[in-house]
């Protein structure tokens, strides 16, 4: 008997069992947090240094999961910045962030692009961004499947 039909056969007499996905949730959305409105949506992206995206996703590991939080500059598709943690914690964003910012040469008329997560309405990271004069761009929805990139218009192209 091939695999197919075995498959078919445990269903068939409820012997089946699906194996649980297991995955790491990057984004919180319900929160006390001032959530942005979207000022990339129509912009045509024209050089370095005008859209930041930020984004965070996790990586499976032995021991569990460890979190990278990126910002992608839209136009060179260069990340700029970036921190690996081992938690959500909103320090891996800031680091990513600092790092971004301190590498930048030039940052006036920057927007700062992003999911509305925690990490990215805290007061300490908005802060930041407006400390620098860089303008706060979030997506529209509450949506896991849509992440900054696809929401500010980013075609990613495989090799």
């Amino acid at each position: 008997m091939g695999r197919d039909t075995l498959f078919k056969v445990l269903m068939k007499y409820n012997m089946l069992t699906l194996r649980k996905k297991t995955s790491a949730r990057t984004t919180n959305s319900y929160h006390r947090f001032y959530k942005y409105k979207n000022i990339i949506k129509d912009l045509e992206v024209t050089s370095p240094n005008q859209v930041w995206v930020s984004d965070i996703t996790y990586i499976r590991t032995i021991k569990g999961f460890c979190y990278l939080a990126l910002i992608t500059d839209m136009h060179s598709r260069k990340i700029v910045g970036y921190d690996i943690s081992d938690s959500l914690e909103l320090k891996g964003c800031v680091r990513a962030l600092n790092k971004a910012i301190y590498q930048a040469k030039d940052i006036k008329k920057l927007i700062h692009h992003s999911d509305r997560g925690i990490q990215y309405c805290s007061n300490v990271y908005t802060q930041i961004l407006k400390r620098k004069k860089i303008n706060i761009s979030m997506t529209e929805e509450n949506h896991c499947y849509e992440p900054a990139c696809r929401q500010a218009g980013m075609q990613w192209q495989s090799a």
